[in-house]
Formats: C-alpha cells, sequence, structure tokens
C-alpha cells in the first residue's frame, strides 16, 4: 500500500469528520498541500481495494471493517486480505497487515466467519490439493480459519516459518520429532521439514478457496 493511503486510511480510522472536509483540507493533513488531485486519486486506489467507502457528493468517506455489508440483493460478508502465502517458497506474511477487503456472498463462506481472513496463493505447489471451493491456483484467494491452531494430518494449513508464511498440507512425523509440509503439484517440490526449536506457527487451516 502507498504511504499516502497509509496516511489516509488512518486519517480515516480516527476521524469520524472526514467526509465534511475538501480535497484540499485533506490535502493539507497528509502532507500535500494545493494538491487535492493527488488524495482524490488515493481514495479512488482505497475504495477500489475495498478499504474504504465512498461517495464525495455526499460527503461520505468511511472505513469498511470486517463484517456483514448490507446489501439488496443477498448477505454479503467484507473479509479482510492479510497479503500473500506461497504455494512454493514462503513470502512475507502480517496477519495484521490487511491490504484489501473482499466482498464475498455469505453463502460461499464457511460458518465461522468471525475468525476468518483471506490471503493471495502465489505460485503452483498445492495446485492438485483439493479444498471447499476447488484447487489451490496462483492468484486465487484462500480463505482461512484462524482460530484452527491444532490440525491434523492431511490437512491444508497456513504455516509461518520465521516470519515467512506458505501454504502446505500439514503431517505430523512422531518417529522423528518433527512436522512435515508437503506440496501436492504437477512440479516436484521437496517437503519442508520443521523441527521443535524452529520458529514456526500455525495462522490457520484453509477451509476455502475463492478462484481468482
Amino acid at each position: 500500500m502507498h504511504a499516502k493511503q497509509r496516511q489516509l486510511l488512518a486519517l480515516i480510522n480516527t476521524d469520524p469528520n472526514i467526509g465534511s472536509y475538501s480535497l484540499r483540507t485533506i490535502a493539507d493533513k497528509i502532507g500535500v498541500p494545493d494538491k487535492p488531485q493527488i488524495v482524490k486519486y488515493h481514495l479512488q486506489q482505497l475504495e477500489k481495494a475495498g478499504m474504504i467507502q465512498m461517495n464525495l457528493e455526499q460527503g461520505v468517506i468511511k472505513p469498511v471493517k470486517k463484517g456483514f455489508v448490507k446489501s439488496t440483493v443477498n448477505t454479503v460478508f467484507s473479509l479482510p486480505v492479510v497479503g500473500s502465502a506461497n504455494c512454493g517458497p514462503a513470502t512475507i506474511f502480517a496477519e495484521q497487515n490487511i491490504q484489501q477487503y473482499l466482498k464475498v456472498s455469505s453463502s460461499m463462506l464457511p460458518y465461522n466467519k468471525k475468525e476468518l481472513y483471506a490471503l493471495v496463493a502465489q505460485g503452483d505447489s498445492m495446485q492438485l490439493a483439493q479444498t471447499n471451493g476447488g484447487t489451490i491456483d496462483n492468484g486465487d484467494f484462500v480463505l482461512v480459519d484462524s482460530s484452527y491452531k491444532t490440525p491434523r494430518d492431511g490437512e491444508i494449513v497456513v504455516a509461518v516459518i520465521d516470519g515467512m508464511a506458505t501454504i502446505k498440507r500439514y503431517f505430523k512425523d512422531e518417529e522423528n520429532s518433527r512436522i512435515v509440509l508437503k506440496a501436492e503439484s504437477n512440479t516436484k517440490y521437496l517437503p519442508i521439514f520443521i523441527h521443535k526449536d524452529d520458529d514456526f506457527h500455525i495462522s490457520g487451516k484453509v477451509v476455502g478457496v475463492i478462484k481468482s
């Protein structure tokens, strides 16, 4: 996310009156005086990412929060997307780093919506893994239940190793006192072996996928 978008988002989250301000006033507040078009552009980018709701003609600028969104057609849930996780080598991941919100029909989500977040899958190492919604391909939105920290053998998890996230199938190797994370792909990937002293935790269990 662009630095100015982060500034705008912080301002929107803390100032309930921001919708009443002119773009020029907002520009002054984020350190770009006399550049209202820069403010407008970054607000539009935040709106596209689902981070805010905006109607400048009606003076509405407000943050989007996780939860149900009013809709005249069906019940829509606003789901945070917190970054990317590789289906291959692990990439930087932070569960608290919300990059956008994905608006999804409630009927497409598992029951435990309160603990759900989404990741964008990168890579092909789980392209053969079947989950609710289909296989996990590059660019898909992977739905993760963050309340699930103790997976069973064979479940697909988001594992964070040294601060880096990867999506793999989980197995516990009791004989060798280690955890094994395996890919499921047409491409050959070596398993990842995790020992008790490694910097490792389970961020949640994969409970579904929304195809990109």
